[in-house]
């Protein structure tokens, strides 16, 4: 396969699976700063999944089969001179499947005869290296900052949306911010998070909305599955469809989670003992950005605030080991435990279907979760190429129909 040069940089346009629909904009902002030409794939139809299909065995991980699926479909799509562009995926080195979907995308591109497409992979562990991308310092820097507004966008949006009186008046705020803050990332600097947040919250509040009483839905699972439209079919938009609020925990408690297990592997088996320190300086920086947004967010009092990860770390505690750390492992059980923990019992799990990984922190930890939390009213949902809309639709709907009885049997009891 063809590297990624120095000189492609220029010439050659980077296609981006997509995932966090907000996130993602800044993503592109930032590495449009840095000289890249991006563009981050948006199809969304059936044909992704059967042309996945064609190049992916069924058996293999779901979010791979939709990106490579995706990716593959635009370069056949006509719209990319096959000469001047490349495909970038992350990969992530632990031992889950994802560490292969680079693999099984250089064996796509093979079989449908784009074997000189570059496959760029981002990563942080050093997995591979492209003379023509790397990510720096500042990079990274601008990625924490774009990580942590993305969070918070969808924190509040998700709080005002089901609520907003007049249509679409979150969505025109959330584009507002979006335009805003890619603006800074030019000049990103720390003085500015403070007055961004606070400023982000006091356009929330200004949203009209009601006072109605909604159900509450977490949303945990698989990180793609969880994150993407794509991959869950819209199931934010659906819950909000269904007079539901989703509350879904933000994407840098994942990235939070990765740098913990550097000092559990360290503590467990002694590795990582070059790494180690650093990834404990980088987590209580993080954590500290994390806690001053959360700290405005209570100051202010319109909005509730999500857990620290310091505080959804706390609920592995006679619940789950530390240890268990494939997938997306014990922050998706601790997870769960906080959601309940702060009164949202009903959840979604979302998961692609063979996930071992998910599977054992997800279904295997039900009786566990059940035993100690009663109230815990949660659907876990499988997503694969068999796996209709519809199916997965109807077992929300029952979820929700369980969460409707408690919430009646709870008023008759009070």
């Amino acid at each position: 396969m063809q590297e990624f040069t120095k000189e492609m940089k220029k010439t050659h346009t980077i296609l981006i699976p997509s995932m966090l629909p907000i996130h993602f904009q800044f993503l592109k902002r930032i590495l449009t700063n840095a000289g890249y030409n991006v563009e981050v794939l948006q199809s969304e139809n059936t044909n992704i999944v059967e042309e996945g299909l064609r190049y992916v065995h069924n058996d293999t991980c779901y979010p791979a089969l939709i990106v490579i699926g995706q990716m593959i479909q635009a370069l056949k799509s006509g719209n990319y001179d096959k000469d001047h562009v490349a495909l970038a995926i992350t990969q992530t080195g632990g031992g889950c499947r994802a560490s292969n979907y680079i693999h099984l995308l250089r064996k796509a591109l093979v079989q449908a005869g784009f074997e000189n497409v570059p496959v760029i992979s981002a990563n942080a562990s050093h997995l591979e290296k492209n003379s023509g991308f790397r990510l720096t310092f500042k990079m990274i820097w601008q990625l924490l900052y774009a990580f942590l507004y993305g969070d918070i966008l969808v924190w509040l949006r998700n709080q005002c949306q089901p609520y907003e009186i007049q249509k679409d008046d979150t969505k025109q705020v959330v584009d507002q911010w979006i335009q805003k803050l890619n603006m800074q990332f030019d000049c990103l600097q720390y003085m500015h998070l403070t007055r961004n947040l606070k400023a982000m919250v006091k356009d929330f509040s200004n949203i009209k909305r009601t006072n109605a009483k909604k159900i509450k839905v977490g949303i945990v699972g698989e990180i793609y599955m969880k994150y993407s439209p794509l991959g869950n079919n819209h199931l934010e938009e659906y819950l909000i469809s269904e007079g539901c609020e989703p509350v879904v925990s933000g994407v840098l408690d994942f990235a939070l989670y990765c740098l913990e297990n550097v000092t559990i592997d360290h503590a467990y088996y002694q590795r990582n003992k070059r790494i180690h320190g650093f990834a404990k300086l980088a987590s209580s920086y993080i954590q500290h950005l994390q806690n001053k947004a959360i700290s405005i967010l209570k100051k202010d009092g319109t909005f509730r605030c999500p857990d620290s990860f310091k505080e959804v770390k706390e609920c592995s505690i006679d619940m789950i080991d530390r240890g268990v750390k494939m997938g997306e492992g014990w922050l998706l059980t601790c997870e769960m435990v906080s959601l309940i923990q702060h009164g949202v019992n009903n959840i979604v799990c979302c998961q692609p279907f063979g996930c071992l990984p998910n599977h054992i922190v997800a279904k295997g930890m039900m009786r566990k979760v059940k035993n100690q939390y009663p109230m815990a009213n949660v659907a876990l949902i499988d997503y694969d190429p068999s796996a209709t809309k519809v199916n997965q639709e109807n077992r929300i709907k029952l979820m929700l129909s369980n969460a409707k009885l408690m919430e009646d049997l709870y008023k008759v009891q009070k």
